[in-house]
């Protein structure tokens, strides 16, 4: 009985997310952050800057051709406000073409100095896998003539083998694998990884996603200063 009641304590404290096993390896990966979307809700950016821990978010903006998320405003400007290096991303719908995809997130996106690359959330299957490697570059092109910067992937495992690898690897990869860690799978070129799901941060009232950045801060921020120069010669 003893041993049921401390499996099922452990079992309620995993899917909370109160305790997370992929956090034993990320210990060394000092770059942290989260990804935010209208789920969380209301967010106080102030109490999230207080913490220390994290240095970048990526913020849900767009999904399809006409979706726009009602809290990317207030979350854009909030992250930016209390020093935090923030980029917007896409959430992809495999039956719309990638143009019109990538317009919904341009005219939701603003261009700026300091931001992170667009991000290309890739979770989704098409039916004809030539044709959405097609869109899909197709958005990927249309984003970095409008920001003047290589957007990023996010993806997990089962699109990474099936878009990505072999097409688009020289993007900055981004990977989403919450159970498992990131270090067992075969995806060597990752740049953030997406390790937990449940976490709990302090002026978030619902889960939220974290991340860790592969390199020091430094690296970082050079992704950043992609915009900065763009800018500068606009």
């Amino acid at each position: 009985m003893l041993v049921l009641l401390c499996l099922l304590a452990v079992a309620i404290l995993l899917y909370t997310g109160i305790i997370w096993p992929n956090s034993w390896f990320v210990s060394n990966n000092k770059v942290q952050g989260l990804d935010v979307s209208s789920y969380q809700k209301q967010i106080d950016w102030k109490r999230v800057a207080q913490t220390g821990r994290y240095t970048f978010v990526f913020i849900k903006a767009t999904e399809g051709k006409t979706y726009q998320d009602a809290y990317f405003q207030a979350n854009w400007r909030g992250a930016k406000e209390q020093g935090l290096l923030r980029g917007a991303y896409h959430f992809y719908t495999a039956s719309l073409s990638g143009a019109e995809q990538a317009d919904n997130y341009i005219n939701m996106v603003p261009k700026e100095a300091g931001m992170l690359p667009p991000v290309l959330d890739l979770e989704v299957s098409g039916k004809d896998r030539q044709a959405m490697l097609r869109e899909v570059n197709v958005f990927l092109k249309r984003l970095e003539h409008h920001y003047g910067m290589k957007p990023i992937i996010y993806t997990d495992l089962n699109r990474y083998a099936e878009y990505i690898k072999g097409h688009f690897e020289d993007y900055v990869i981004w990977i989403g694998e919450a159970l498992f860690p990131i270090q067992w799978s075969n995806v060597t070129n990752w740049t953030f990884w997406q390790y937990c799901d449940r976490g709990h941060v302090p002026g978030i009232s619902e889960p939220v996603d974290l991340n860790v950045f592969s390199a020091g801060r430094e690296k970082l921020y050079e992704l950043s200063y992609q915009s900065i120069s763009y800018s500068s010669v606009q």
